[in-house]
């Protein structure tokens, strides 16, 4: 077993903060496997490699030995997470939870050992919850702490309309500590403010409080902003072989580091003598290539991720993709996105929106690999894509938003 020194270590690798780091050490010391927590709220059938940046954190939990329980919050997906949101999230049907909660089930067994984890769902509780149960747990907080979370003070401010349900959110997140008896919970650093809810209801109920770990989120394929289904920046881990390996090699050179830290499970000594081997000559690409094969072997299989390999370097390789491609930002005035058209004359491939239609037409673009057919399509804000125009005109370009005066948008 490694000693508390070392568990400490690999916990706190690539976390952004660990609360209260003393109470967490004392934990360790006692030698009994911890209640490790982290909790999903089933809002899209589907998880991203973000998702997994907490998934693989609590495998190095298991790792260490400790128990963990990991929570779908099918009630809270009902109330609709309002953490980062300007506006009243529209909640789901029952219906639609359910079915997403089950392919949740389904897919984070690619990382966790499923005979060291325990499936929970937080309507077992909030299930049997009574009306005067639910107004006593309202009664342990105030709206004066609610309103100091930072998208409820903006929107307060602003005149934004916050709903009463909202405030539960985070009361019920926090009971689900209670009621699982945590040691510690994990979550995003946007998640905060809930985290620490969970610690102050365990002191109220009479239970140690729980140690708070938050963890990065993961930027997206664009290197901007957090990887997001609906921003188009994500790679899913069902996402067939090829294209996840296509979208892995796709990441600027810098954002393959931020990968190797928090989706790799290869030693931070490795990683390092990788950045050396760069500084003394090898080409990025082949670096990239070992984090690619990593993730697409995780979520499929070794022989998937060398396939996938052999596939890319047919496509580009192959195809004269040249070792040192240029990256560009595009920028957008508007949240739909840039024609694809507009695209590739603003980054210099084509000297002109009516060529870039003409060599759209002549089979001659090709995006991620792929030959473009449809001369109106749109890149959306966020997505990064390599492009390729003939044989030699080679660009990774990104689309971001701007505002009415240029200034570009979080």
């Amino acid at each position: 077993m490694p000693s508390v020194v070392e568990a400490l270590a690999l916990i706190k690798r690539g976390a952004q903060d660990l609360l209260l780091e003393h109470e967490f050490v004392q934990k360790l010391t006692r030698g009994v496997p911890l209640r490790v927590k982290a909790g999903f709220d089933p809002t899209a059938p589907d998880l991203h490699l973000g998702h997994t940046v907490l998934i693989n954190k609590l495998r190095q939990f298991q790792e260490l030995g400790h128990h963990v329980l990991f929570l779908i919050g099918d009630f809270t997906g009902m109330i609709g997470d309002p953490t980062g949101k300007n506006v009243t999230r529209k909640p789901l049907s029952r219906e639609e939870v359910i079915a997403n909660a089950r392919s949740y089930e389904e897919q984070i067994f690619k990382v966790l050992d499923a005979d060291k984890t325990e499936v929970l769902f937080n309507s077992s509780w909030m299930g049997e919850m009574s009306a005067a149960d639910l107004v006593q747990l309202a009664a342990r907080h105030t709206v004066a702490r609610m309103l100091e979370r930072d998208d409820f003070d903006k929107r307060y401010k602003e005149g934004q309309p916050i709903a009463i349900h909202e405030f539960l959110y985070p009361l019920i997140q926090g009971y689900d500590s209670v009621a699982m008896r945590a040691d510690i919970e994990l979550g995003g650093t946007d998640q905060r403010f809930n985290l620490l809810m969970g610690r102050e209801l365990q002191k109220q109920y009479g239970q140690e409080p729980q140690v708070v770990l938050t963890m990065p989120l993961l930027e997206g394929l664009d290197g901007v902003q957090k990887m997001s289904k609906s921003l188009g920046n994500y790679i899913g881990i069902n996402e067939p072989p090829d294209e996840m390996f296509g979208k892995l090699m796709s990441i600027s050179d810098g954002l393959m580091w931020r990968y190797f830290e928090l989706l790799s499970f290869e030693s931070e000594v490795t990683i390092q003598g990788w950045r050396q081997e760069i500084v003394d000559g090898v080409n990025p690409r082949d670096i990239k290539f070992r984090l690619a094969q990593e993730i697409v072997a995780r979520f499929h299989s070794p022989v998937a991720a060398q396939h996938a390999q052999e596939a890319f370097i047919a496509r580009f390789q192959r195809g004269a993709m040249p070792e040192n491609m240029p990256e560009v930002e595009v920028r957008s005035s508007g949240a739909d996105g840039l024609s694809v058209a507009n695209l590739l004359k603003e980054v210099g491939l084509t000297s002109s929106t009516s060529e870039s239609l003409r060599m759209i037409q002549a089979g001659a673009v090709r995006m991620d690999g792929e030959r473009l057919a449809d001369g109106k399509f749109t890149v959306a804000v966020g997505q990064a894509h390599v492009f390729q125009v003939g044989k030699r005109k080679f660009a990774r370009v990104s689309v971001v938003e701007v505002d009415a005066v240029g200034q570009r948008l979080a």
